[in-house]
């Protein structure tokens, strides 16, 4: 499948994978910074952002996805960075192409397998009649009912879209919810990456635990950690100067 993606800079390469529910559009303040020393190509893919949908979600073809955008860019030796669902996809990418890889970054996700917490924001999205809302604001309001963090709606709302025949989701819902676990499942698990490679995660979130850190051990003997204090699961939105300094330090230095 050919992923839509953002391309800015020059140099290096540097490709970055977003997270569940996300679109390369949420990474745009990070890479408009990174492209002052790299080429930072931000992806959306399937089923998100402005990329194909698709009956098929899982990491093997998400993977495929990536190697074919490197492929048709001519990207064979890069940097590469995800969250989240992002980042296990790199972590798979890593695991099929190592020869591809020059330095890592993986942002508060381990390889193991998740369990399911998004489920009832999908209901809550699909349970929505967009017809009859005529408004982002009047979505936010119906939303909050079952989504009471507004942080979280926020960002479920940057996947609101309007055309001519009124408002409708871009990200794929129904096949997100289809292929949710084949999402929430392991990476990784008979495989060694030799990749210098940064695990990055927030001190307040709980997706990466002291057990996965030895986990993350086992498959990327390279690893380093590094916890941003203060910061939950969305590391880079909410303590972004230092997620910058962070990642910045370890791609510029051997």
């Amino acid at each position: 499948m050919k992923l839509q993606y953002q391309d800015t800079g020059e140099g290096h390469p540097l490709l970055i994978i977003h997270g569940l529910f996300g679109s390369s559009d949420n990474w745009r303040s990070m890479a408009r910074y990174f492209s002052r020393f790299y080429r930072v190509i931000s992806v959306d893919l399937r089923n998100h952002g402005r990329s194909p949908h698709s009956d098929v979600q899982d990491f093997s073809s998400m993977a495929a996805d990536i190697e074919q955008l490197c492929g048709d860019l001519g990207l064979h030796k890069l940097h590469l960075l995800g969250h989240s669902l992002g980042g296990k996809v790199a972590m798979q990418f890593a695991a099929e192409q190592s020869a591809w890889i020059d330095k890592l970054v993986v942002v508060d996700i381990a390889p193991r397998r998740y369990f399911s917490e998004h489920t009832p924001l999908m209901d809550a999205m699909l349970a929505l009649d967009l017809k009859s809302l005529d408004s982002r604001a009047a979505v936010d309001e119906a939303l909050a009912d079952k989504v009471r963090d507004k942080s979280v709606r926020q960002f479920l709302l940057m996947n609101l879209q309007a055309d001519d025949d009124g408002l409708y989701w871009r990200i794929n819902l129904p096949a997100l919810k289809a292929n949710y676990q084949q999402l929430m499942a392991p990476v990784c698990e008979d495989k060694t990456v030799s990749a210098s490679s940064l695990f990055v995660y927030g001190a307040q979130s709980d997706y990466v635990t002291e057990e996965d850190r030895s986990l993350i051990k086992r498959h990327f003997p390279q690893a380093q950690f590094q916890a941003i204090e203060k910061a939950g699961h969305w590391v880079h939105a909410e303590r972004p100067q230092q997620f910058k300094q962070v990642v910045e330090d370890f791609l510029r230095h051997d």
